[in-house]
C-alpha cells in the first residue's frame, strides 16, 4: 500500500512532461492518422522514454543535471534536425495531401523506425524530461519507492502514446480532406522550428 503513493506521483509527473505538444507527440498523431505503421511508431516512443526514464531513475539524471555543457552539443544538432523536420512539413503543406481510407500510407518499417528515433533522440528536451527532470525528482523517494516511481512515469508514457496511436486513427476520416492535412503540416512546422528555436538559444545562453 506504501508505494501506490510514488507510483501515482510518478505517473502524474510523467504525464505531466510527456503530454506537452512538442515534436515527438506532433510526429507520433501524424503517422497514427496516416496509419504509417503507428502502433510500431508507438512502441519505439514508449520505449526509449521507458529506458531514458530508468536511466534518471537510477541516477543519470543528477550527473547530466551537474554538467549543463553535456546538453549544448546535442542542442544544436537538435535544432539542425527540428529546422530540417520542419521544412518538410511547409513544403507538405504547401503541396497538400489526402488521406485514401482504403489505403495505408508505407515508407518501410525500418524507415520510420529510424525517423522515430530521429525524432526522439535528436531532441534535448527528451532527455530534459525523463532523464534530468524525473530523474532528480525520484531522488526524494528511497529504496523500492523511487523504482515504483519510475514505473508509474513509465506507465503514463506508454498509455499517452497509445492514446495519440488509436486516437490519430479516429480522426482518419477527418483527413480526407487536403485543407485538413495542410492545417496539420502547418502546426508541425511551426511546432519544429519553435522547439528548435528555444533550442538554439538556450545552447547560446549555456
Amino acid at each position: 500500500m506504501s508505494m501506490i503513493l510514488p507510483y501515482m506521483q510518478g505517473f502524474g509527473t510523467g504525464a505531466g512532461l510527456i503530454v506537452a505538444i512538442g515534436a515527438q507527440n506532433a510526429f507520433v498523431l501524424t503517422q497514427s492518422i496516416k496509419k504509417n505503421h503507428h502502433l510500431k511508431v508507438c512502441l519505439v516512443c514508449a520505449l526509449c522514454d521507458a529506458v531514458l526514464i530508468t536511466l534518471g531513475v537510477l541516477g543519470t539524471g543528477d550527473i547530466v543535471a551537474s554538467h549543463p555543457m553535456l546538453l549544448k552539443p546535442a542542442a544544436w544538432g537538435g535544432a539542425a534536425f527540428l529546422v530540417w523536420y520542419g521544412f518538410g512539413s511547409f513544403r507538405s503543406a504547401i503541396k497538400g495531401g489526402k488521406l485514401e481510407s482504403e489505403e495505408e500510407t508505407v515508407s518501410g518499417v525500418r524507415p520510420i523506425i529510424m525517423l522515430t528515433l530521429a525524432i526522439t533522440l535528436l531532441n534535448p528536451h527528451v532527455y530534459l524530461d525523463t532523464v534530468v527532470m524525473l530523474g532528480s525528482i525520484s531522488g526524494q523517494y528511497s529504496g523500492e519507492a523511487r523504482y515504483f516511481f519510475g514505473f508509474g512515469a513509465v506507465t503514463a508514457s506508454f498509455i499517452w502514446f497509445y492514446t495519440l496511436g488509436f486516437g490519430g486513427r479516429a480522426l482518419a476520416p477527418l483527413f480526407k480532406k487536403p485543407v485538413t492535412w495542410r492545417i496539420l503540416d502547418s502546426v508541425v512546422g511551426v511546432t519544429m522550428w519553435a522547439i528548435a528555436f528555444s533550442l538554439g538559444a538556450k545552447a547560446m545562453s549555456v
